[in-house]
């Protein structure tokens, strides 16, 4: 296990770079696509990498806002603070910052860049549904995110993948204004030049390629989220009920996105487990494993 959260830091650099690349080259695809030649290209580029630098910043910040988290008051939170604070001890961990999401889908979510600037979100409705045991699973699953560094790499990709959108987005509208229907002195004629099929190619493809990796960020680093969580609590039944509970709800998190369904302990949105023609596209895009495989592997524990 001990060697899977070291490839898996590793792999989190990885593809750390690679978002940074994905959104350096279609910021690229942005310049040389509106005509405006290598000025608007390198000053594309500039603007992503100052994107990317704030990212490691500030996105956790952008998920706790996109997410409606509002600090948990320890009064009225005893129960969850006492439980963040005695696994943190157990773990040797620093207490993150303890957050509540006013919603009534049982979830939860850990963000930061590191140990030491972390923070965790559950939802009104997880608190409802689990006793202290299962409520202990899940939060030891949220710190295990912290101690094995996956939040960095997964708060990035809620911001990455909103640059990549954004600027695609932007790209193809800034075309279709001016589209070479009214030629205007000073344009830069793109339709001879090969360069600008290919950057049209990766203003279509690098959304889905963003998204692709968005779900890959999740899915591995879940399962081992859960193995870590039940060295931490020295209690998998707890964690394996609270699973089953999950696995039992349908309401859909509605403090939840697109940019952020990854961060969650279970899938958030509606659409989980397709079973028709597209299952397979489907199942590129799922930003978690099935819950009855995290708690068939739980069970052999």
């Amino acid at each position: 296990m001990f060697e899977l959260i070291r490839s898996n830091k590793r792999r989190s650099v990885a593809l750390v770079a690679a978002f940074i690349i994905i959104v350096a080259l279609v910021g690229a695809a942005v310049g040389l696509l509106v005509g405006n030649g290598p000025v608007f290209t390198i000053v594309a580029l500039v603007l992503s990498a100052l994107f990317a630098f704030a990212s490691y910043w500030k996105a956790d910040a952008v998920a706790l806002r996109v997410s409606r988290a509002r600090p948990a008051d320890p009064g009225e939170y005893a129960r969850l603070h006492n439980l963040v604070e005695g696994l943190c001890i157990a773990g040797g961990l620093p207490k993150p910052r303890v957050y509540i999401v006013d919603d009534p889908a049982p979830n939860a979510f850990a963000t930061g860049r590191n140990p030491n600037h972390a923070a965790i979100a559950v939802t009104t409705g997880l608190l409802d549904m689990l006793n202290r045991v299962e409520l202990e699973g899940v939060v030891a699953h949220e710190l295990s995110h912290i101690r094995n560094y996956d939040i960095l790499v997964s708060t990035l990709a809620v911001t990455m993948v909103g640059a990549v959108a954004l600027m695609t987005d932007m790209a193809i509208r800034m075309m279709w204004w001016n589209g070479g229907r009214v030629a205007r002195r000073g344009d830069h004629s793109n339709s001879n030049n090969p360069l600008a099929f290919v950057g049209f190619a990766l203003l279509i493809m690098a959304p889905i390629i963003a998204k692709a990796m968005q779900a890959t960020i999740s899915r591995r680093r879940e399962t081992l989220a859960d193995v870590s969580a039940c060295q931490l609590t020295r209690y998998p039944p707890g964690l394996i009920s609270a699973l089953e509970k999950l696995q039992q709800d349908t309401t859909v998190t509605h403090s939840a996105s697109t940019a952020t369904a990854h961060l969650w302990i279970e899938q958030p949105l509606s659409g989980v487990g397709d079973g028709g023609r597209l299952k397979g596209p489907h199942k590129l895009f799922d930003t978690h494993p099935p819950l009855e495989e995290r708690i068939a592997l739980l069970r052999e524990l």
